[in-house]
């Protein structure tokens, strides 16, 4: 395992116990991102670094009965938190990386990844994994439920010209690594970046 990868367990591990009762607000902000996704009954999506599993419900909402909901994460501490919540009954919980995961090629029709991009090791790599299990069409959501400056704050923090969430750097990074940006909001209140699956 990397360093990349040892330093980010360690840093949720250590969070991951309180980390929902720290957010108690979100779920209406994960449901209006998930909305967006436009998901139907049916469909076969992934949470990628779920966490503590705040997406599954909504998405499980989306998807109905009949659909897929996976949720990975990095981090046993907070696979062990989703379960606690309840949340493993709306979707199937996986240890996985998202660098590498045990997901056939084109199988998924969305993948919803909420803080995601900013633990990336290799971000043009990572998504690129991520687009290879998505179908062509298929679609990308990258999710804040705050926006880069509202969560730089919170940081206490300065946004630098090399932040991967800017647009001016999404985008290309995004193409280049098999999406098509699609759309792009960043508000206090939430960033949202959507991409599909070029062909």
């Amino acid at each position: 395992m990397s360093d990349d990868h040892t330093h980010v367990q360690e840093f949720f591990a250590a969070r991951a116990a309180d980390w929902d009762s720290r957010f108690p607000d979100d779920g209406p902000v994960y449901a209006a991102a998930v909305a967006e996704l436009g998901l139907r009954e049916g469909d076969r999506v992934l949470d990628a670094g779920c966490g503590t599993g705040r997406a599954l419900p909504p998405l499980r909402a989306a998807v109905g009965a009949s659909g897929v909901v996976v949720g990975a994460d990095l981090t046993p501490a907070m696979l062990e938190a989703a379960v606690r919540a309840g949340r493993d009954r709306d979707g199937r919980l996986l240890l996985a990386d998202v660098s590498a995961l045990p997901v056939r090629s084109g199988v998924l029709d969305a993948v919803f990844a909420a803080g995601l991009i900013a633990h990336l090791p290799r971000p043009a790599e990572n998504l690129r994994e991520l687009a290879r299990v998505v179908r062509p069409g298929g679609v990308l959501a990258l999710f804040h439920p705050i926006g880069r400056a509202a969560l730089a704050a919170r940081q206490g923090r300065q946004i630098t010209p090399d932040d991967l969430r800017a647009e001016s750097n999404l985008r290309p990074l995004l193409t280049g690594s098999g999406w098509r940006m699609t759309s792009y909001v960043d508000r206090d209140d939430r960033f949202l970046a959507l991409a599909a699956r070029a062909d």
